[in-house]
């Protein structure tokens, strides 16, 4: 069984007012589509779980926590993690997380939750 790890920031820590994010995105069709992704992952046959992290100096530490518990063959970043340009600093911490405890996991990256299955299926299905 494939292990894939979905990495975002808590929905109800994101600035919905940053322009860099979709027109209309909120908290509650972040949860939505992390449903469909978790649901995608697991109609694959896939062990999926779900770190949702806090933009600031805890965000390395959970998710250091959630890679020492499983050996993960996939960790999905998420584009609300990575598209607005103020959270630079959170995207790296987590990228260089991924690079230190998980070095054999793939890395991959959604543009949106709803796709994160097909992120992780890029790498999973090329191992």
């Amino acid at each position: 069984m494939k292990h894939v790890l979905f990495v975002g920031q808590e929905p109800d820590t994101v600035d919905f007012s940053d322009p860099a994010l979709p027109p209309g995105l909120d908290a509650d069709r972040i949860r939505h589509g992390i449903a469909i992704a978790m649901q995608q992952m697991a109609d694959r046959h896939w062990q999926a779980d779900l770190c949702l992290v806090r933009p600031d100096d805890s965000a390395g530490p959970a998710l250091e926590r959630a890679l020492n518990a499983v050996p993960y063959d996939c960790v999905v970043i998420g584009g609300g993690v990575r598209i607005p340009p103020k959270s630079l600093l959170l995207f790296e911490t987590l990228v260089n997380v991924v690079h230190r405890v998980a070095p054999g996991a793939a890395i991959a990256f959604n543009t949106r939750p709803e796709d994160t299955a097909a992120a992780a299926a890029r790498w999973i299905e090329a191992s």
